[in-house]
């Protein structure tokens, strides 16, 4: 199992060779020295300043290459505060396109990968003023029928019309497709040639507005009269709200909040029509993720850890470490980037055993492309604790088998196949068991069957057959 000492030791070995002039030098000036040169000072200075670059080189890049949260990383600053259940992407803004053009819904009928192909290897590279360079960004084939019904959203199933194109999707959006609902600018229609019938504009996708209108980024609305209205997943008001924002420049979030007492009078004015518009007729929220998931699953095309029971060091789990769950509360882009994923400055939730309260931490990391496909329907994380209770690891394939990147699957000891995809808390606390008794199990099916499951066979098949009611579809892998 891979630690932070192994990464650092690595990291410590790499960055000597790198930097071997450094020692190199000091031992020529302590040669020089012993000769009585009266050069040799600047040899041992100048090898002391160079050796000393080995360790915080090798240190700074341990800590960015691994996974891990300590009591440095806990947030200090409360000005934005989070509720459990907040998400916040900030991802990279998309062209604002003619004046003229219409915003509306746009549903993904199907999709399939075209490209990725960046050439980074496992270093980061690093875009100045570019956060979503084509090179880290994926291009999916989609096929869309785009509303033509802005009043009423397309929830009535009015005429639109369909089109298939090829559009790169930045990495924090990506489960916008998975979800099936875009937000896009239609640029006016104009006959192909004089004479001709007219043909649908240029369609360009709201990537920042379609993560909104998916529901991975959460949305709350404080009224004037101080009133909070949670309006995730609520797609005819959400639209409506940012054709107000795109004809007034824009309106600000905090956090995952719109404050309308911040607001300029004409545009809060112009939002309480809308909430009021909502208590008078209530509109339901969307589902998670629209029918047909099966024909945008991309998940598989892209790269990421695998998702498994996970691996447990024996040393590890008799001296105390365990397991807890996190959730991510913010995502944010940066211009750096790693070939299995973007490297994000995160906020996470982290919930301690023992029933000790939770605690905010912020971290840069690079999370995997497989896991961001499904932000819309978890931000939960898996963590590794060390024994003393001081060290959080981020456990991606847990992690990743939790969500549904990867499917899951019990095979009893009758030799039944037991899918528990969509079973979080079954998986959970499968994945618990295993860990208090030391076995390891890194593939994403669990056999009961082999010999040295035998001795928690028995409590396992409990856990998944109490489960059995929470058991449900939520994508091709079920």
């Amino acid at each position: 199992m891979r630690t932070y000492t192994s990464v650092l030791v690595g990291n410590l070995v790499f960055a000597t060779i790198c930097c071997f002039p450094g020692p190199f030098a000091l031992l020529l000036g302590y040669i020089a020295w012993r000769e009585g040169e009266d050069w040799a000072w600047l040899a041992l200075v100048g090898g002391v300043v160079y050796s000393a670059v080995i360790p915080v080189v090798a240190f700074t890049t341990a800590r960015r290459e691994f996974p891990r949260v300590t009591r440095r990383d806990r947030v200090t600053d409360t000005r934005v505060s989070y509720g459990d259940d907040s998400f916040v992407v900030c991802a990279p803004r998309s062209g604002t396109g003619p004046a003229e053009a219409r915003l509306v819904r746009a549903d993904v009928l199907e999709a399939s990968f075209v490209r990725y192909d960046p050439d980074g290897e496992a270093t980061f590279t690093a875009y100045y003023g570019n956060y979503a360079p084509d090179e880290f960004t994926p291009l999916i084939r989609m096929r869309l029928r785009v509303h033509d019904v802005e009043e009423a959203d397309g929830a009535d199933g009015a005429a639109g019309f369909e089109i298939t194109d090829e559009w790169r999707v930045p990495s924090l959006c990506l489960s916008a497709v998975t979800a099936g609902r875009l937000v896009v600018l239609v640029a006016p229609a104009a006959p192909a040639s004089p004479g001709d019938p007219e043909v649908p504009g240029k369609v360009t996708p709201q990537w920042p507005r379609s993560a909104l209108l998916a529901g991975t980024r959460t949305c709350r609305v404080i009224g004037l009269d101080g009133r909070t209205t949670d309006v995730t997943r609520r797609c005819g008001r959400q639209l409506r709200q940012m054709r107000i924002s795109r004809e007034v420049g824009g309106v600000e979030m905090v956090g995952d909040t719109i404050d309308l007492r911040r607001l300029d009078g004409h545009t809060a004015a112009r939002y309480t029509v809308l909430a009021d518009r909502d208590r008078a007729l209530p509109e339901e929220r969307a589902p998670v993720t629209e029918q047909g998931e099966e024909a945008r699953w991309i998940v598989d095309h892209l790269p990421g850890e695998p998702g498994g029971f996970g691996s447990v060091g024996r040393g590890w789990s008799r001296r105390g470490g365990h397991l807890v769950r996190a959730r991510f509360l913010e995502m944010r882009g940066t211009n750096t980037f790693q070939d299995h994923g973007p490297v994000l400055d995160t906020v996470l939730r982290i919930h301690p055993a023992d029933a000790m309260p939770p605690f905010d931490a912020a971290r840069r990391l690079t999370v995997p492309m497989n896991y961001l496909t499904v932000l819309h329907r978890t931000r939960e994380v898996v963590f590794s604790v060390s024994p003393s209770g001081r060290s959080y690891v981020i456990d991606w394939a847990r992690t990743n088998l939790l969500a549904g990147v990867t499917a899951a699957t019990v095979i009893a000891p009758d030799g039944q196949e037991l899918p528990v995809t969509g079973c979080p808390d079954v998986i959970w606390s499968l994945m618990n068991l295993l860990a208090s008794h030391a076995l390891s199990n890194p593939a994403p099916v669990l056999d009961l069957r082999q010999r040295r499951m035998s001795a928690v066979a028995g409590t396992l098949m409990e856990v998944v057959r109490g489960g059995k009611t929470e058991m449900k579809a939520v994508g091709p892998n079920t």
